[in-house]
């Protein structure tokens, strides 16, 4: 079964007309998309976008064999002109099935948002799945009977339409899944391809044709990520989306409660509000039994609080102490955790703060915390597959 893509962007294309944003800036030539349509097998087209005819011609595609035009989502502005000898478009009611001549199977599928996916299955059984825009299933069970081959959805708007498509066993390591409906809020190249890359996903120029069932080589999730940064460098929210298209995840938070700090309290509940409903948090320094554990992935926030626990268990802080063990002890605790950090068989992905770019701190409590920390961070990279630095909201991979 062979797809080709006639356009692979949000409802009103990429760029926006007359948006100066700077996405709409740099989707020029190849960047540029038309607003999603699919054509499958030349015989039925998801979604009559104005232009498609042209499209599909720039593809080596002909539209003449058509029996199916479907619509997944409302189209608002003026009305799309239907190009001569096109089957009249329409929306199918959830549920329905329909088989057409030549041997393919449809299915209208249910989504939590205003529109219709269609599950398409070949005359030989392979099977592909058309999400609309800003969708995810609202039913799963009619996605569990075996994964498909290929699934196309709003994977950076709904990246946990894909959690839910895994979850129920529709979204396997063999599924290739392919971002449409990408606007001018999703980051342009190679930002999109390293966002996406991490959610196991990727996405094609308008006009690719996809064969269903070919195994792409989209890289693998790593099994250890470490993500530094400095305060309010977006270190949390990359972390965060690097796992947001798993339908578990555990959150391990190490900052746990403070008295009396009603500003602690509330970017504590910040943290919480926006984590998937799947997440289980778990708030404790007590790492080690959960790398050692079988499970769904972790995310550890962050490193810092972890060490700052350690650091106030050994009483480091104080002169005297340090001096009579708490060095050993910190240290004994770090290489502890980097041990578990190396052998651990989850995914897991750790957050820290990047130290020592400012000032040296005034007192030797601070600067003893620095230096710690920054053993930590270099001890916990080399353990790590992949490491990334956030600056501004921006990640920069620094390994590999």
């Amino acid at each position: 079964m062979e797809l080709t893509l006639l356009g692979t962007g949000g409802p009103e294309g990429l760029p926006l007309p007359d948006c100066p944003c700077a996405a709409c800036a740099l989707a020029t030539g190849p960047a540029a998309r038309a607003a999603t349509a699919v054509l499958v097998d030349g015989v039925a087209l998801l979604d009559l976008t104005p232009g498609v005819a042209l499209a599909a011609a720039r593809a080596g595609r002909s539209l003449a064999g058509l029996r199916l035009v479907l619509l997944s989502h409302p189209h608002d502005g003026p009305p799309v002109e239907i190009p001569a000898g096109l089957p009249a478009p329409a929306r199918v009611p959830d549920g329905e099935r329909l088989p057409l001549t030549t041997g393919h199977r449809v299915l209208a599928v249910a989504t939590d948002a205003p529109g219709t996916g269609y599950a398409i299955e070949s005359p030989d059984g392979l099977r592909a799945l058309y999400l609309p825009p800003g969708s995810a299933p609202a039913g799963l069970a009619e996605h569990g009977r075996e994964p498909y081959d290929l699934v196309l959805l709003d994977v950076v708007g709904r990246p946990d339409a894909l959690a839910r498509l895994r979850a129920a066993g529709a979204v396997t390591a063999t599924t290739d899944v392919v971002a449409v409906h990408i606007g001018h809020s999703a980051p342009p190249e190679p930002e999109l391809g390293r966002q996406l890359a991490a959610l196991g996903a990727r996405a094609v120029p308008d006009g690719t044709t996809l064969a269903a069932g070919d195994l792409q080589q989209v890289p693998d999730v790593p099994r250890r990520t470490l993500v530094l940064g400095g305060a309010r460098s977006g270190k949390s929210a990359e972390a965060e989306r690097r796992l947001a298209a798993y339908p578990e995840v555990v959150y391990v938070a190490t900052g746990g409660a403070r008295e009396d700090d009603p500003d602690w309290a509330h970017r504590v509940a910040a943290h919480r509000d926006r984590r998937p409903a799947g997440w289980h948090t778990e708030e404790t320094c007590d790492l080690l039994p959960l790398l050692a554990a079988d499970g769904p992935p972790l995310l550890v926030d962050c490193l810092g609080l972890w060490l700052t626990n350690v650091m106030d268990a050994a009483n480091a802080w104080e002169d005297r102490a340090w001096r009579d063990g708490a060095e050993r002890e910190v240290r004994r605790r770090a290489e502890e955790f980097a041990s578990a950090w190396r052998a651990t068989r989850r995914t897991a992905v750790a957050v820290s703060n990047e130290v020592g770019s400012g000032v040296v701190p005034p007192t030797a409590a601070g600067r003893r915390f620095r230096d710690e920390l920054g053993r930590l961070n270099a001890a916990v990279a080399a353990e790590s597959e992949h490491v990334l630095l956030t600056t501004a909201g921006l990640a920069r991979a620094l390994k590999p």
